[in-house]
C-alpha cells in the first residue's frame, strides 16, 4: 500500500456530517473503533490500492463561527452521537483540525443559508475572487501539509434550484461569467466544484445542490485530469427505496402510490424549512422511482424539521399497489436512523475509492460510484443491487 498523504477537504465543514466524519476517521487511525458501514472495509474490495486512514489530512471550508470540539460535543448531547468519552480523546486532534477551516463562500447559497454565516465570510466578492481564493486555500493546504492529493467533498447544507437552462454548456462559454456577479447563474456548491478540479483536486457532491452537474463543469474535470462524482449521498430512506421498487417491478406489481413522509431536527432540517431549498432536496429524492418502476405512479414526499429529535430522521413509507386479480394491497415501513453517522462513512468510503480511481489513472466523471448517491451523474441506472454490481466490477477490473 502507498502511503502517500492525501487531502479530504469537507465543504461545510463543522456541520453534522463532516463533524462525525472528523471523529470517525480519527477514531479509525486510533482503532478506537471497528469498521461497521464501512463499503471500502468489505472483502470484496480488499485487493485496492486504498489510502489507509492514517494517510488522511483533513481541512475545509466553513460559513458559521463555531468551533469544530464544540459541534462533536453538540452531536453527543443532542443527537446521541458518540460519547462524551470518545471526544475528550479526539479533542486534540479537533483542535488541530480547526485549524486548517477556514471561511467559504455564500453565492447564490440562498437567504436561509446565508443568514448563518459569519462575518469574516466574504459578502461582497465575485465568482471569480470567489474561486481564486478557494483555489488559494486549497494550493495552500496541500502545501503545508505535503499531499500528494487533494479530494474535496461537498457535505454543506442544500441550496436552492438552478434553472440550469441557463449555464452555458462549454467551459470557455462559462469561465467569462464567473467575472459577471449577476450574470453568473452558479450556486456556491459549484465554485467550490471548479476551484477544486481547476486546481487539480478531486470533487464529491455529497448534497443535491448543484456542484459539478453542469457539462461545463463537466468538461473542466476533463481538462485538467481532475474527477468528480455526485450527487446527494444515498442514507436512508431512498436507499431502501432503490432495494423494494425492483422487487415490485420484478413481481410485476402495479405501484399505484408511493408516499414518504420525513422528520428530522438536525441544521440540515432547518434549512429544508426553506421550501426554496426544500424543493431541490425532494427533486432528489423522488426522482429514482419513476426510473425503476418504468409506471406512471403517484409519489409525494415530504420533508418536516422537528427540532427535538435532532441528527435521529424518522421515514414513515406507505406503498400502495396492486396484484393478481387487481386487489389493492399495501406496505408500510419506518426507517429511523442517525443521519450523520449514516452518511459520515460513505464520505470516508467516497475518499477512499475516489483516490484510488486517481491511483489508477482514471478521470472525468466517476460512474462506478452510482450506489452511494440518490441522482448519480451520468449514470440511469438506480437500482442498487445493479448500482452495486458495478461498483464490484470496477473492484475487479485493472
Amino acid at each position: 500500500m502507498s502511503k502517500a498523504r492525501i487531502g479530504i477537504w469537507l465543504i461545510g465543514a463543522r456541520g453534522g456530517v463532516a463533524t462525525t466524519t472528523i471523529v470517525g476517521l480519527i477514531a479509525l487511525k486510533k482503532e478506537f473503533i471497528g469498521t461497521s458501514g464501512l463499503v471500502s472495509s468489505l472483502p470484496q474490495f480488499g485487493r485496492l490500492d486504498l489510502p489507509e486512514w492514517s494517510d488522511f489530512v483533513v481541512g475545509g471550508h466553513e460559513i458559521r463561527a463555531v468551533s469544530l470540539a464544540d459541534e462533536a460535543m453538540r452531536l453527543v448531547t443532542e443527537s446521541r452521537i458518540a460519547t462524551p468519552e470518545l471526544i475528550a480523546r479526539c479533542k486534540t486532534e479537533l483542535n488541530n483540525i480547526d485549524q486548517r477551516i477556514l471561511p467559504g463562500t455564500i453565492h447564490r447559497v440562498g437567504k436561509t443559508i446565508a443568514q448563518l454565516a459569519d462575518d469574516a465570510v466574504p459578502q461582497r466578492e465575485s465568482p471569480r475572487e470567489a474561486v481564486d481564493r478557494l483555489k488559494r486555500d486549497l494550493t495552500e493546504f496541500a502545501a503545508a501539509n505535503n499531499l500528494h492529493h487533494v479530494i474535496v467533498v461537498n457535505v454543506a447544507s442544500t441550496e436552492p434550484p438552478v434553472a440550469t437552462g441557463e449555464i452555458p454548456k462549454t467551459w470557455a462559454q462559462l469561465e467569462p461569467l464567473l467575472e459577471r456577479p449577476r450574470k453568473c447563474p452558479l450556486p456556491a456548491s459549484s465554485l467550490y466544484a471548479i476551484a477544486a478540479l481547476d486546481s487539480g483536486c478531486s470533487y464529491v457532491n455529497f448534497t443535491p445542490s448543484l456542484g459539478s452537474s453542469p457539462a461545463a463543469v463537466g468538461e473542466l474535470a476533463r481538462l485538467r485530469g481532475g474527477r468528480h462524482t455526485g450527487c446527494d449521498g444515498k442514507t436512508g430512506e431512498t436507499l431502501v427505496k432503490s432495494v423494494l421498487a425492483p422487487m415490485f417491478a420484478r413481481r410485476n406489481l402495479s405501484v399505484m402510490s408511493w408516499v414518504g413522509h420525513n422528520i428530522f431536527g438536525n441544521l440540515d432540517g432547518k434549512v429544508l424549512e426553506d421550501p426554496v431549498n426544500k424543493a431541490t432536496k425532494v427533486g432528489s429524492k423522488d426522482r429514482l422511482l419513476g426510473e425503476i418502476l418504468g409506471t406512471r405512479t403517484q409519489t409525494h414526499v415530504s420533508i418536516e424539521y422537528i427540532e427535538s429529535l435532532g441528527d435521529w430522521k424518522t421515514a414513515w413509507d406507505h406503498v400502495h399497489f396492486r396484484g393478481f386479480l387487481d386487489v389493492p394491497m399495501a406496505l408500510q415501513f419506518t426507517w429511523q436512523g442517525c443521519d450523520s453517522a449514516l452518511a459520515a462513512p460513505l464520505v470516508l468510503d467516497l475518499v477512499r475509492f475516489t483516490e484510488c480511481a486517481r491511483r489508477r489513472g482514471q478521470n472525468g466523471l466517476l460512474t462506478f460510484l452510482a450506489s452511494f448517491f440518490k441522482s448519480p451523474l451520468g449514470v440511469n441506472e438506480h437500482r442498487f443491487d445493479r448500482q452495486f454490481q458495478i461498483l464490484e466490477a470496477w473492484a475487479e477490473g485493472d
